[in-house]
């Protein structure tokens, strides 16, 4: 008798309805036969799910079983549909002896019949949400996440025997329940800016970046703190939303980097990829394609330590999603798209023997190798980088100074003041911090005066910006007049955002004179 099961197959970070067919055959030889375009590890279940139910006390007759995962034009991939395959045999065998079309089914089959954990649970949770299919099935380690989907009653089981006395009503099992919550606190591992002696203008343009949302390239000597500051900035960004752990966890289920057990997640991600990494692996790819970290830093960071150091090719695929706040992926079967909101930090020396700028040593190199060791960055991603500041070698006497430095509690009460500034500011539209202003809410939020306009134009005279730089400008400026909770941009707010713009001044450090007018 043809039994049939629901499931899910996770395309990007949407999930779509499979129906898994079965239909056994009387006479044949004891084959199991998948259809409906499976791949490599769909069609080697067949061994996995025919161990899992002998080995669970079941029988499997010795007939041809066919299985159809519906529809058949669509491609199917991975482990998850061992126990909806297995569930719909059995059911057609009489094992299950209820209609489990209220039921959607998704795992991975041990040979011992044990459940392991798959990815995208989340998707395939929230998919049932929106089908209304009332209730859901996954493996115990999946539970807690899946649970977030609100208006689904989700088991999650140990065993496919479980899953059969659960099936059958033999079994009596609660339902997963978690509620979203969002935790204030900073993680506990996470190092504290109380810790950096100096680096006051550093620690000042990290704060700003943080507040608005801005991408930010810090250079420097070797030894300077560049990597240090940059480790310190988990301590200072905002608490997440119940809604921006929603999303997060989402990528982070489809791509698997969930702890198994692991609910929410409560804290913003920090990326930090070696510079080797693809540039499939930065962004996402493969030929069905998997967040890359620009989508697992989503509402977090992305860190980019010595940043020439990365294939220039690789560096060139940050544009959009710098850009778009996504990633889309275009493949001959599909075409896919992942968030990709974080924010950029970057590090650099700022030539290639590193002391160019450096108080305390000689730079040994020529104006045209500085020029070639900078080109490895294009014009046009330097211009998406809204902050790009100097970072100068510690001196002796703040490395001594045993006074200690502004913690990052301090600093992160400042950042979610200006968070919450912003968030009342772009109420009920797209963006979420300065960075993220369409051109009207700039030209509505970031009017001039006409001596801020004066010192506009005569930085970008002086230092030839682009448009988009001019842009960058005015909204770090904005950002800066929140943290001082000014409704209106002032001529030093201004003066501080040109100050953000080392790479333009072409020194390896900020030029006085721009300021000086």
């Amino acid at each position: 008798m043809p039994s049939r099961t629901r499931s899910g197959a996770v395309y990007g970070i949407e999930a779509a309805l499979i129906d898994v067919e079965v239909h056994v055959a009387p006479g044949g030889n004891g084959e199991i036969r998948i259809v409906g375009l499976p791949d490599t590890a769909i069609r080697e279940s067949r061994a996995r799910i025919e161990a899992a139910i002998r080995n669970s006390g079941f029988e499997l007759p010795y007939r041809k079983i066919t299985i159809n995962l519906a529809p058949a034009n669509v491609r199917k991939e991975g482990s998850s549909f061992d126990l909806p395959i297995a569930v719909a045999i059995l059911a057609s065998i009489g094992v299950i002896q209820r209609e489990i079309d209220d039921t959607l089914i998704i795992g991975e089959l041990a040979l011992d019949g044990r459940l392991r954990p798959v990815r995208g649970a989340l998707s395939v949770a929230m998919l049932a949400r929106d089908q209304r299919v009332p209730y859901l099935i996954v493996p115990e380690a999946n539970g807690s996440e899946a649970a977030l989907a609100d208006s689904v009653a989700v088991y999650g089981l140990r065993t496919l025997g479980e899953v059969v006395e659960h099936l059958n009503g033999r079994l009596q099992t609660r339902p997963h329940r978690y509620q979203p919550t969002t935790t204030q606190e900073t993680p506990s591992d996470s190092e504290d800016f109380s810790e950096v002696q100096g680096q006051l203008h550093t620690r000042r343009a990290i704060e700003v970046a943080i507040a608005g949302g801005h991408n930010i390239l810090l250079v420097g000597s070797p030894g300077a703190g560049k990597t240090m500051l940059a480790r310190r900035i988990p301590s200072i960004m905002p608490p997440m939303t119940v809604e921006e752990s929603l999303e997060t966890t989402r990528v982070h289920s489809v791509a698997g980097t969930l702890p198994p057990g692991k609910g929410l997640v409560e804290h913003r991600p920090f990326r930090a990829p070696h510079h080797t990494v693809s540039d499939a692996g930065l962004v996402g790819g493969g030929s069905t394609p998997r967040p890359g970290e620009v989508s697992l830093a989503h509402k977090g960071v992305l860190f980019l330590d010595e940043l020439p150091e990365f294939r220039r090719h690789v560096l060139e695929v940050l544009r959009q999603p710098l850009e778009e706040r996504r990633v889309t992926i275009s493949r001959a079967q599909m075409t896919l798209s992942f968030p990709a909101s974080f924010v950029l930090v970057a590090s650099m020396n700022p030539c290639p023997c590193s002391y160019l700028g450096d108080d305390r040593h000689e730079c040994t190199c020529t104006p045209g190798q500085i020029q070639r060791y900078r080109s490895r960055i294009s014009g046009p991603l330097l211009d998406r980088i809204d902050i790009q500041v100097h970072v100068p070698a510690v001196s002796y006497s703040e490395m001594t100074n045993v006074q200690p430095a502004e913690d990052s509690a301090t600093i992160r009460r400042r950042v979610v003041a200006a968070r919450e500034l912003q968030l009342d500011r772009f109420k009920n539209t797209p963006a979420r911090t300065n960075a993220g202003m369409s051109t009207r809410q700039m030209n509505e939020h970031c009017k001039l005066d006409e001596e801020c306009n004066r010192i506009m134009e005569y930085a970008i005279h002086r230092l030839s910006i682009s448009a988009r730089g001019y842009t960058r400008i005015l909204k770090v400026a904005r950002t800066v007049a929140d943290l001082a909770r000014s409704v209106t941009i002032e001529p030093l707010h201004v003066s501080e955002a040109v100050r953000y713009r080392t790479m333009d001044m072409g020194a390896g450090h900020p030029n006085p004179s721009i300021l000086s007018m």
